[in-house]
């Protein structure tokens, strides 16, 4: 699958391409056969929380893979209560994204994918209260603060672009 070096937004340490930003209905993504995953951008104020993901190594935003019978809400939400302990919380559809994936985990091939951006606000954030009640920490080992750890932690790079989307 070609994808010429200018006709996408961003792309990442594995070779994955950010191509667009498309507004999706929710209800038609959540139909879209393509739709694997959906992302959280998490913010606090003027700030951003970022979970450190063990096995790969990097600041991520929060969220993960649709899983049979969800919607593209459901699993934002299923996700963001696993990874970050919230039980109650405002979402904010923002979109979708067009991801050309390379092989990994996941498949062996290269091939496109759709994921679902939300954006949660957390005006009392404390960091600690929150990592208490992470229920999956076995993948989020620690959180951060955007502005601690930008230019000197490693921050997934299609991640650190969709922070922009929720502003």
């Amino acid at each position: 699958m070609k994808v010429e070096s200018d006709s996408y937004i961003c792309k990442d340490y594995d070779g994955n391409l950010f191509i667009s930003f498309e507004q999706y209905d929710e209800m038609v993504l959540s139909a879209n056969p393509l739709l694997t995953h959906c992302l959280a951008v998490v913010k606090t104020g003027e700030d951003y929380l970022l979970g450190w993901n063990k096995w790969r190594n990097r600041y991520e935003i929060f969220g993960g893979c649709i899983e049979k019978g969800e919607t593209a809400r459901d699993c934002i939400i299923r996700e963001c209560h696993e990874e970050l302990g919230l039980d109650s919380f405002d979402v904010v559809y923002l979109g979708a994204m067009k991801i050309l994936m390379k092989p990994d985990y996941f498949s062996p091939n290269e091939r496109i994918e759709f994921g679902g951006l939300y954006g949660i606000n957390l005006s009392d954030l404390n960091i600690d209260d929150i990592y208490e009640k992470i229920k999956d920490k076995e993948e989020i080992t620690k959180l951060a603060l955007y502005s601690q750890v930008k230019n000197k932690e490693p921050i997934a790079l299609i991640d650190e672009k969709l922070l922009e989307y929720y502003v």
